[in-house]
This record gives C-alpha cells, sequence and structure tokens, in this order.
C-alpha cells in the first residue's frame, strides 16, 4: 500500500461509503473531501465533513499507518492544528491534538474493492516501458486525448517556468531572455552548456550596438567562444582576430571568455559543427535590432522559419570551420532545426510571456505553432507508435514525451488519465 495510491481514493472517493464512521464510532459524512494540496502541509485543504452531530471545515491527512504523523512530526507542525479527519489505512496508534482531544480517524482498509487494489498494483510493477502498453488498447479514445491535453499543459507550464526563472535573472529583460534560450537551443544538446555560457558572457545589448556590422558580431562570438585563439589562419580569420582584440578590451570580456576545448565536434555532422552554429546565431542576430518584438508578431511557422533561415555571412558558403575550405556549398540552417528551435524556444517563450501578461491568444499561438510542426520522430515517440499512438503533429510528440518522461518512466499512473481510467472501479 502507498500513500499516493490513498490519496487517489480519497480524492475521488472509491472506497464504500456505507456505514461510514471513525476508529472510535462517530458516524461521518462527506460533503467535500477537499482539494488535493502538492505542496507542504496537510494533504487535502477545505474538506467539508460531518462528524458525530458536528460540521466541520478543515484539513484531511493521509497516511498508511496513523503512526506515521508522529514519525513526519506533524505535532510539531502547526499548519496540521485544522486537521479534521485523518484518514488511513491502517490504525495502529490514538492520535492527539496538541490541546489533547483525539484526531478522528478514518481507517479505509476494510473499505476498498480488490480489483481496484489489483488494477493498481497491475500498473505499478508493470515491467513494461509504459505500464499500461498491454491494456491501452481498451482505454476510451476520449481518455487519451485527454491525457494527451493534460500532458501538454503540463510541459508548457514546466517550460514557462523555466523562462520565468531565466527572466527574472535577467532582471524582467524579455529580449536577454531570448537570446540566452536562442543560444542554448542552438545548441542542440551536446552544445547547449557552452552555448549558454557563451549567452552569458556576450550580452544581447552588447551584441545589438553591432548588429549593423555582421563581421563585429561575428568576432563577438567567435572571440568569445574561444575560437579566435592561435596565429595560424586564413584571411578571414585573421580579420575576426583583429576585430576582437579591439573589441574584447573595449567590454572587457577577456574574464569571460570560453576556451575552444568546451566545444564538442566529435560525432556531429558538419552541419552541426558549433561553428556554423554560432555564424548561424550571428545572421539571425543581425537581421533585427529586436528579435523579441518580431517574434511577437510572427503568427505561423511558415513566418518564423523565415526568420529562422538567413543567410550567413559569404565565408560561411565555404567552410565549416575556420580554414577549412569545403567543396560543398553550406547551406542555411535545415527545416528540421528549425523546428527544434521553434519547439524549444519559441513556444515556451510564447506560453510564458501569454501567461506573464495574461493574454491567452499568445498561449494559443504557441499551442498553434504546435500543431502545425510535423511530429518528432525520436525514441519515446517510436514507443508510442507500436502501441497503435502514431502521432501527426509536434503537440501530439510533446505530449507523448511529457506522458513518458514524467508520468509512465516515474510510474504517475494514478495522475494520469490513461491509468486513471484503468484503475476506476467499474461503477
Amino acid at each position: 500500500m502507498s500513500e499516493s495510491f490513498l490519496h487517489y481514493l480519497w480524492q475521488y472517493q472509491y472506497f464504500s461509503r456505507e456505514g461510514l464512521c471513525t476508529t472510535d464510532g462517530q458516524e461521518i459524512k462527506i460533503f467535500h473531501p477537499g482539494i488535493h494540496n502538492t505542496h507542504a502541509g496537510p494533504d487535502f485543504s477545505n474538506a467539508r465533513i460531518r462528524i458525530g452531530m458536528l460540521d466541520w471545515a478543515g484539513h484531511v491527512e493521509v497516511h498508511v499507518k496513523s503512526s506515521e504523523w508522529i514519525t513526519h512530526k506533524h505535532q510539531h507542525d502547526e499548519a496540521y492544528n485544522n486537521v479534521i479527519l485523518h484518514v488511513v489505512w491502517k490504525k495502529d496508534k490514538d492520535i492527539l491534538q496538541r490541546d489533547g482531544t483525539l484526531i478522528p480517524t478514518l481507517e479505509l482498509r476494510d473499505r476498498v474493492g480488490e480489483k481496484i487494489i489489483f488494477q493498481y498494483k497491475k500498473l505499478i510493477n508493470s515491467p513494461e516501458q509504459i505500464p499500461c502498453a498491454n491494456q491501452i488498447a481498451t482505454v476510451p479514445g476520449i481518455a487519451k486525448l485527454s491525457a494527451f491535453d493534460k500532458a501538454l499543459t503540463t510541459r508548457l507550464q514546466a517550460k514557462s517556468e523555466e523562462v520565468w526563472k531565466l527572466l527574472d535573472r535577467n532582471e524582467n529583460d524579455w529580449q536577454e531572455t531570448l537570446y540566452q534560450l536562442l543560444c542554448k537551443n542552438f545548441g542542440f544538446k551536446v552544445n547547449s552548456e557552452p552555448f549558454q555560457q557563451l549567452a552569458k558572457a556576450i550580452p544581447v545589448k552588447l551584441i545589438m550596438k553591432h548588429a549593423d556590422k555582421p563581421e563585429q558580431v561575428e568576432a563577438l562570438l567567435f572571440g568569445q567562444a574561444g575560437f579566435l585563439e592561435g596565429t595560424s589562419g586564413d584571411e578571414y580569420f585573421l580579420t575576426l582576430k583583429r576585430e576582437y582584440g579591439l573589441l574584447s578590451k573595449k567590454y572587457s570580456l577577456i574574464e569571460t571568455q570560453l576556451k575552444k576545448a568546451q566545444w564538442k565536434f566529435l560525432r556531429l555532422r558538419p552541419a552541426n559543427f558549433p561553428t556554423v552554429r554560432i555564424a548561424q546565431l550571428a545572421s539571425i542576430l543581425c537581421s533585427r535590432k529586436n528579435v523579441f518584438s518580431h517574434v511577437l508578431g510572427l503568427t505561423s511557422v511558415k513566418e518564423l522559419s523565415g526568420l529562422l533561415k538567413t543567410n550567413t555571412t559569404s565565408y560561411w558558403h565555404t567552410h565549416y570551420s575556420f580554414g577549412k575550405k569545403t567543396k560543398e556549398v553550406v547551406t542555411a540552417i535545415g527545416d528540421e532545426s528549425i523546428h527544434n528551435v521553434i519547439i524549444n524556444t519559441i513556444v515556451p517563450l510564447l506560453t510564458a510571456y501569454g501567461k506573464y501578461k495574461d493574454d491567452q491568444s499568445l498561449v494559443d499561438r504557441a499551442v498553434e505553432l504546435l500543431n502545425q510542426l510535423p511530429a518528432e520522430n525520436n525514441k519515446i515517440t517510436r514507443v508510442w507508435t507500436k502501441l497503435g499512438l502514431a502521432c501527426k503533429t509536434s503537440f501530439d510528440s510533446q505530449a507523448q514525451i511529457e506522458l513518458y518522461n514524467n508520468y509512465c518512466i516515474k510510474r504517475r499512473c494514478l495522475e494520469c488519465v490513461i491509468g486513471g481510467s484503468l484503475i476506476k472501479p467499474v461503477q
């Protein structure tokens, strides 16, 4: 028996309420079980319950054993002074309030059907990556859709909170926040860490001072990234090196300069080399004085792709790295990479800004962008496809990733609509 399962039973009242009474014989009538609290304090707040002849309003605390009240030291926490009912699987000890009165206790172990317990254990103990893999075909379509909707909402909320944390560190500067998010995602996991460090070392306001001179922007970014160290190189390398030498002294940048060794090239296709990504980032930053304001005005994937698919300086049409000319033509950032940036930068930013400004239209636009994008193809989406739940858009794939990572793997079946529909007792 787990406390989370007891929370589930109490929240949805999945137990026999016939002849309901406390362990000391007082009749119980539940008007409202309360609101589930996932933060510190009692498990359910604002419950309304009649115990004996009196109506009570207050909190409900849930434990597997009543003695866990003492184990968890609730007797020393004033937040638990207004607990009106202690719901337990098994009562093994009387629990008293600070004034010496007995806390009313409801024991559930003889009131829960065997089928619901069996189904819960079947899911939680499943050897499959997705616990309901062998049963999901029996789940109604509406439950699956609801689970995906809830998962995407949860994912966008979590990503919004990450954006707000970054915004707070940037003193509510949305332009700087977008710039740092863009840098992070231009690293595409492999180089996300050095890209984040680069963004912190070169603020976007400094970049904007030189946005009308692409070579100077490249000098700032490549120099601060550590790629302009050494003396050997072609003419363009030496030009950027000279520019960085002047700019680094002007803005006192040397102390925060990265090392070239921090960047990863191994097993990357040349088009994904960090040098190419920095050149592409520079071209985006030079294309608009205020990228954040411009992003807010774009409503479709096509428009955003136009913003992200800007041409780099001519040097990077024939180079993947400094001093090594390639025979093939280096193309602009590809569609798959653009989609990745929209999913991981633009969508979270629009969602966070929409919630920050209480503008639902921006949140809706973020969701619509996901619906316009093709589904991602990765090991997680392929697992769902094998179960007959192939996705068509990034809305679907993002929901599947959230369900898999934060519900299925963690066995949070009780919080999932699909899991709940399987565990729910037949009426």
